[in-house]
């Protein structure tokens, strides 16, 4: 991971809030809500919602000419976009999904079939895939799962357990439960392709507020990420990235996949770069709110730098507070800031029921099994922070 924040910048909170005026000023008149779940559902801006206005008159005004006009424009547009805040060159390939889910099971059945397939993955990765790989180990898949705890020590147990005849890494860049950093990311997905294995990294929890160094991984690599979370995208609008000359061909492919191709005759053809990724059909909607999105950080000068820095100083001072108040030892993310991504994860039996109590404060947190997460996000104030973390005191003393 990247240390590097940018402090040097000046922020018009005022503002930024204001650009978010229908999400923390809801309309009849209920009150106002803080809004710690920036890590999860972060709110969106008010360009969203003229987005999703302008993708109903393109569609008014063009009909089926919307994809060739403006659908996949603002498609390549888009892509170039993401692919920089992932830290990656803008000319890459980039294939887009609805969710994750998707485009990380297209990737697996493309996977090379020299063997029984073996892929290594830690327990401590998201349901989707988590899920989805326990259900393949059903049908005889090889599953690694590594441990991740200790955490100081998790890429030295995913190095050993990449031994020839892998064909997969699958983890996360951050751990979604508890914010940690991954260490040695670039050196264990760089190690993956060393060893002819798939080097797979789910960086949706890093998108858009950790920078991702991937070093030597960033000809091999692919990685998966979406807007739900810290982009303020909302649903539907995930990707993933592509290395180079990928000549994989999934299993699990849509038309869209041939779009550009359009080869007739025998054989099933691919477009090339991430096109080969690509499903069907789908919804643009969420591609109008992302374009909208982008430019909303841009106008404000939020690079993932700065992002990276707001953030920071949000979680060092929900630590900070949860530390004067005899909490610290409950608290289950890192310390150290280049280990932390954006949220705080406390420990806390029956963290659903605390959830709830939140929710009928207005105060909005989530949870994740045993582990509470406060997630700030750049258009909270320190006042209305302060106010939220004294609740979920209160209702952690309950």
């Amino acid at each position: 991971m990247q240390g590097d924040v940018d402090q040097g910048f000046s922020f018009d909170l005022a503002a930024f809030r204001a650009a978010y005026a229908r999400f923390l000023a809801p309309a009849g008149g209920a009150a106002p809500r803080i809004l710690l779940t920036g890590h999860s559902h972060q709110a969106w801006p008010d360009v969203a919602r003229d987005a999703l206005v302008a993708c109903f008159d393109d569609a008014a005004r063009l009909v089926d000419d919307k994809w060739d006009a403006a659908v996949l424009p603002k498609l390549a547009a888009v892509g170039e976009a993401i692919l920089e805040r992932m830290g990656f060159d803008r000319g890459d390939a980039i294939a887009f999904g609805q969710n994750t889910h998707e485009l990380v099971y297209r990737l697996i059945t493309a996977l090379p079939r020299r063997g029984p397939l073996r892929i290594v993955t830690t327990q401590g990765e998201f349901h989707s895939l988590r899920r989805q790989l326990a259900r393949l180990a059903e049908e005889g898949v090889e599953v690694e799962w590594v441990g991740v705890e200790p955490r100081a020590a998790l890429a030295d147990r995913l190095l050993a357990a990449l031994r020839p005849g892998t064909s997969m890494l699958a983890i996360s860049a951050v751990l979604f439960e508890s914010a940690t950093v991954v260490p040695r990311l670039d050196e264990v997905a760089a190690r993956a392709a060393e060893i002819g294995a798939v080097p797979l990294v789910d960086a949706y929890h890093a998108f858009n507020v950790v920078p991702i160094a991937w070093g030597r991984a960033a000809p091999h690599v692919f990685a998966v990420a979406g807007g739900y979370k810290y982009a303020a995208m909302g649903e539907g609008i995930c990707w993933m990235r592509v290395p180079p000359a990928c000549a994989l061909r999934p299993v699990f492919t849509g038309w869209f996949a041939d779009f550009g191709a359009l080869a007739g005759g025998g054989g099933v053809a691919y477009a090339p770069g991430g096109a080969r990724f690509a499903g069907s059909t789908f919804d643009p909607s969420a591609l109008y709110r992302a374009a909208a999105a982008l430019e909303h950080w841009d106008r404000f000068g939020l690079t993932v730098p700065r992002l990276r820095a707001i953030s920071l100083r949000q979680t060092g001072r929900i630590l900070g507070l949860l530390d004067a108040a005899g909490r610290g030892g409950d608290v289950i993310s890192p310390r150290e800031p280049e280990r932390r991504g954006g949220f705080v994860a406390v420990r806390c039996a029956r963290a659903g029921d605390v959830v709830e109590r939140l929710r009928a404060r207005r105060v909005l947190v989530d949870a994740r099994r045993e582990a509470l997460r406060i997630g700030p996000a750049p258009y909270l104030t320190d006042a209305e922070i302060d106010e939220g973390v004294a609740a979920v005191l209160e209702e952690l003393g309950r």
